[in-house]
């Protein structure tokens, strides 16, 4: 259909050719006192040479007036396109750790004017690696005055930077300047203020931003079940008296406080602080949970003073319920052999220790009846029993 078109046209004008050479007309130019006659064909050919020429004239001044802005346009054009295989190069080394050459890349894409943050921000982690720090901080600088993403970028990358150097101080102040700024917390976020806090010493404000990241499903179950038990053992170690350390206590999940390494944190805490009715219950309940054997030695340190009161006669009767389901625990025969010791049953001390050395010998269980013999008068069998826990403790090393 095209070339039918172009065929039609062509006869058109060929027919059009012809008719008007045909013509007698003419067109009469005056000029006194000059005339020019011309045949009205060769003066419409010359009138479309003259358009034609016209317009080529106006194109190309048109052409020179915007000659400078097209240049321009080229050089930015040719200049971003480098940057991109540029950055190309940049991002392909860093990904392999190959920091040197990523450096390089992302400082000749910022010589060649790119103004993306993501050069400098690329340099100074790659500078960071390379533990070049000062040209990582002349990089960061570079990347400052951005746009709010480019801001972000760069808090994220100082704030990394300064938990590599175990410097939380600064690195939660970035966390802080990136809130300022109004970007709300992200996943990326929290994570590092959870490393951040953690090395703080902040073990409220860990505990607060794992329940976010929980909330956000953006952390293992066990690594937070794990980090959180942590928390909570730190914050035991913190207190200094028995008030605060009863309140800690008092905010401790009960999960928690039934697991053996909380319990026995917690135990001992109380334990030297003068809370051992606490420290009793806290491990019969975690014993009663789930047994072990080192955390029931404990129990033999909760104890209530020398006299047989209703308190300790009733922490032997529940260590002694124990004992009919874990008769060979060496770690309760000594918990029992502690406690009648204190209350002053000799004879039942003796029996619960030498069961419990009988099982396996233990520096505790010597020492415990190195006492038991002073008590009963007994130097020289006492001198033998430390002698005994201290050949323990030198094997032990």
């Amino acid at each position: 259909m095209k070339y039918l078109l172009w065929i039609l046209f062509l006869f058109g004008a060929a027919v059009a050719l012809t008719t008007a050479s045909h013509n007698p007309a003419y067109v009469l130019l005056v000029y006194p006192p000059y005339r020019i006659e011309l045949s009205l064909m060769l003066f419409v050919v010359l009138l479309l040479v003259a358009f034609v020429f016209g317009y080529g004239l106006v194109r190309l001044l048109l052409a020179a007036v915007h000659l400078p802005a097209y240049v321009k346009k080229f050089r930015m054009e040719r200049a971003q396109g480098k940057a991109r295989e540029l950055l190309d190069e940049t991002l392909n080394a860093f990904f392999e750790g190959r920091y040197a050459a990523a450096e390089k890349a992302a400082a000749r894409a910022m010589e060649l004017g790119d103004t993306s943050a993501l050069h400098p921000i690329i340099a100074a982690r790659s500078a960071h690696e390379l533990r070049e720090y000062e040209k990582r901080d002349a990089y960061l600088s570079a990347a400052e005055e951005k746009s709010t993403g480019d801001s972000t970028m760069r808090l994220l990358a100082t704030t990394k930077f300064m938990l590599d150097q175990h410097d939380p101080r600064a690195a939660l102040h970035a966390l802080q300047q990136l809130r300022a700024s109004g970007v709300k917390s992200h996943i990326g976020a929290l994570s590092l203020e959870l490393k951040a806090q953690q090395q703080a010493g902040n073990w409220d404000e860990v505990l607060n931003v794992l329940d976010q990241l929980e909330k956000r499903e953006a952390i293992d179950v066990t690594l937070a079940a794990q980090l959180r038990q942590q928390a909570w053992l730190e914050k035991i170690r913190q207190q200094e008296d028995l008030p605060g350390l009863t309140a800690c206590l008092r905010h401790l999940p009960g999960e928690l406080k039934r697991r053996s390494k909380v319990a026995s944190a917690a135990a001992r805490a109380l334990i030297s602080m003068g809370g051992c009715p606490l420290a009793q219950q806290l491990l019969a309940d975690s014993l009663n949970a789930q047994w072990d054997s080192e955390l029931v030695t404990l129990y033999g340190d909760c104890h209530y003073g020398e006299r047989p009161d209703g308190d300790a006669i009733a922490q032997i009767e529940q260590a002694e319920k124990w004992l009919s389901q874990h008769k060979d625990d060496a770690g309760l025969l000594l918990a029992l052999g502690k406690l009648c010791l204190q209350q002053g049953l000799w004879g039942k001390a003796q029996n619960y220790l030498d069961a419990s050395i009988s099982v396996s010998p233990s520096h505790a269980a010597y020492t415990a009846l190195a006492q038991l013999a002073e008590k009963l008068g007994k130097p020289a069998e006492a001198s033998n029993y430390y002698q005994r826990a201290m050949r323990l403790v030198n094997v032990s090393r």
